[in-house]
């Protein structure tokens, strides 16, 4: 058999089966990978911040349809009317996100946050129109902001196809749920390349001690992008061999080349929206620890909410004349560093559960194989990587 013919029935089984069966995939925690000295919440995702549903719709169809979109859902009451408090970082702004401008002016997210793939934007936006105008007391609104992050799949997807609806959207919503976040190829994460590997979903969460302040970050993201992928130090990418493409080190072009991620922020800490846009900013240090340098052509955004409901800002449905009350809020800087903490190591973890969790994904239009946790776990051990926690116990228990 000639290696052409070979290559071509690889990819045809790729192409028949989108995500490949029966891998052994599991969380980087759960594989001894320990990120950072705070505990993780209940179930290790956004979900342990009270009040958090996230829902995913995953399309695929044919030989080149491989997308979805996800949501998450800031609270479970009329978010239009009870807006959260929020900040954004842009990391690098090649992205064609919507909302983004409102959360930087007056510091509000008025609608859930939904994710997807890049050309799906608009139609995924009116999706989240249609719901919010669907909540009973919101028929009559003449103004919205919808919350719309991206990044591009096209590279396994057919993205021109535009084929994330708004009936996927309300679906998503409908699905949102708390508990355990499913990783990996699914929702906005179906079809998306990162540090070399298959990307995806990913989350994980961090709750802070009782001395400081006991509160729950938590973060969700949708990788897609290049580097070079490092694990607690060890460097990964490289032993392996893989890069955004796996073409060697001697391939400059593909080393650097782009992509993006969507880092979604969440927690209960009652904090302003200057403080939350600093929150979001400090989520993206986990780039570094992970091997990206964020490139020229990413559209690498952060977006940081609290649910704290002391801090929601509701608008005056029934008075004659619409009012807003904007609260006080009790955060002092100072105390912020802690959570400062939290964010990078939850967003680290989010990254490597996307990686992990992730399985082989292909289409006519291109493959990509999923992290070998196997041999990752071996590198890892090389470099005295795995297991930090057992050996220094960070809350001085033993």
């Amino acid at each position: 058999m000639s290696k052409r013919i070979l290559i071509a029935l690889m990819i045809l089984i790729l192409i028949q089966i989108p995500a490949a069966q029966g891998q052994n995939r599991k969380r980087v925690r759960d594989c001894g990978v320990e990120i950072g000295i705070l505990e993780p919440g209940k179930w290790n995702a956004i979900t342990d911040v009270k009040g958090i549903r996230v829902g995913h719709v995953t399309i695929i169809k044919g030989d080149d349809v491989r997308t979805g979109v996800t949501v998450i859902m800031p609270h479970e009451g009329n978010i239009y009317r009870e807006k959260v408090p929020a900040g954004v970082f842009l990391g690098n702004a090649f992205g064609k996100s919507t909302g983004l401008p409102q959360i930087q002016e007056i510091g509000q997210i008025e609608t859930p946050i939904a994710l997807t793939s890049t050309l799906s934007v608009w139609n995924v936006a009116n999706g989240i129109l249609d719901y919010i105008l669907s909540i009973p007391g919101n028929a009559d609104l003449i103004t919205c902001n919808p919350v719309v992050g991206e990044t591009n799949d096209g590279r396994i997807n057919d993205g021109p196809g535009r084929h994330v609806k708004r009936e996927h959207v309300l679906e998503a919503i409908k699905k949102a749920k708390s508990g355990p976040v499913t990783e990996g190829n699914v929702g906005a994460g179906t079809a998306t390349l990162c540090l070399g590997f298959k990307g995806g979903i990913g989350t994980s969460s961090r709750v802070l001690p009782q001395k400081s302040g006991g509160y729950t970050v938590g973060v969700l993201v949708q990788s897609n992008f290049g580097g070079i992928l490092s694990i607690n130090g060890a460097p990964v990418g490289r032993e392996l061999g893989r890069f955004y493409k796996p073409r060697g080190m001697r391939d400059a072009a593909e080393v650097n080349r782009g992509g993006s991620c969507m880092i979604i922020v969440a927690t209960d800490a009652p904090l302003s929206p200057h403080n939350l846009m600093r929150l979001a900013k400090r989520s993206y240090l986990a780039f570094s620890r992970v091997g990206s340098p964020s490139h020229s052509y990413s559209g690498d955004f952060s977006i940081a909410f609290s649910t704290h409901p002391d801090v929601r800002i509701e608008e005056k449905v029934f008075a004659e004349e619409a009012t807003i009350e904007y609260p006080t809020l009790n955060i002092k800087n100072p105390s912020l560093s802690p959570l400062f903490l939290a964010v990078v190591d939850a967003t680290e973890e989010a990254i490597l559960n996307s990686l992990f969790m992730a399985e082989d994904m292909g289409s006519s239009r291109y493959s990509m194989k999923a992290l070998p946790i196997p041999e990752t776990l071996d590198i890892l051990k090389k470099y005295n990587s795995l297991n930090w926690n057992k050996r220094l116990d960070p809350y001085g228990k033993n």
